[in-house]
């Protein structure tokens, strides 16, 4: 068995039951949801900015019943050596106990550690933070962007979530003052500057095999039946990063489902959060 495939069997705690699963399935076939949705169609999504007083920027983002907070915090580092004149980024995920019986407290677990590199790679990818414009002194000095995304509630789809807040948050974040006398930041302070940020900004969305149906934002119990799935990033319909989970196979004809009902939820989410990443 596979390392990736062992986590994911791992760190997956299924509780949907078969009946339910079976009905899910059922109602697919016909293209149907649950929920009454389309196949290609989002729950409600609801976003606000400025929910933490000690981040440098913030977002609360809803999907449905899935809630998650997204931090932004600059700090001085140490460029790496092969990119001395460049910023650095962290992303972290935490999967708080709160948010689901599923979780645990303690060390990050595959699912969380997934997550982070997930949206992670979407934000490098697709170039949307101008690294050299985060350098202080080029070999020395840098700043650093934490994102730390938590879970407040996980009813499905919390990646798509966590990517979401994710660029939200990093979009309204405003630059720390920085002490040249000293070289530290003046921490409380915030100045009216913008992280170093392209126009266009990515949003990651991920499509959900079940059975011979392709689908997004799964709820709960859909995402327990989910026999693969493929995470796309978009920036203004084109395509900065992709990455598949799970270790059932995908076939070209599949893939190309997969890029038409993306493209097609792209434009509808980017609508809803329009607002908040202009």
């Amino acid at each position: 068995m596979a390392l990736e495939e062992a986590r994911s069997k791992m760190d997956k705690f299924q509780t949907t039951s078969n009946v339910t699963g079976k009905r899910i399935r059922q109602y697919l076939e016909k293209n149907k949801r649950f929920d009454g949705r389309k196949l290609d169609e989002f729950r409600n999504i609801e976003v606000e900015v400025g929910v933490s007083k000690k981040a440098e920027g913030s977002a609360r983002v809803r999907i449905g019943k899935t809630e998650v907070i997204v931090g932004v915090k600059l700090g001085l580092g140490t460029p790496y050596s092969d990119s001395p004149n460049k910023g650095n980024l962290m992303t972290t995920v935490e999967l708080t106990p709160l948010s689901s019986p599923r979780f645990e407290a303690g060390p990050p677990k595959f699912r969380a550690i997934e997550i982070g590199r997930v949206i992670d790679r979407g934000i490098r990818e697709s170039k949307v933070i101008n690294f050299e414009g985060l350098c202080i002194k080029e070999g020395e000095k840098v700043w650093t962007i934490f994102v730390d995304i938590y879970s407040m509630n996980d009813d499905g789809n919390l990646m798509d979530a966590a990517g979401i807040g994710a660029v939200v948050a990093l979009k309204n974040a405003k630059m720390p003052k920085y002490d040249e006398k000293t070289g530290t930041i003046v921490y409380g302070e915030l100045t009216d500057k913008k992280l170093p940020l392209k126009k266009d900004i990515p949003i990651s969305i991920t499509a959900h095999k079940i059975g011979n149906s392709i689908i997004v934002d799964p709820t709960q119990e859909e995402e327990d039946l989910s026999e693969t799935r493929v995470t796309i990033g978009f920036s203004d319909g084109i395509i900065s990063s992709m990455q598949k989970g799970e270790s059932t196979s995908i076939t070209p004809e599949e893939m190309g489902e997969v890029f038409e009902i993306i493209e097609k939820s792209w434009k509808d989410v980017f609508k809803k959060i329009e607002k908040f990443v202009k």
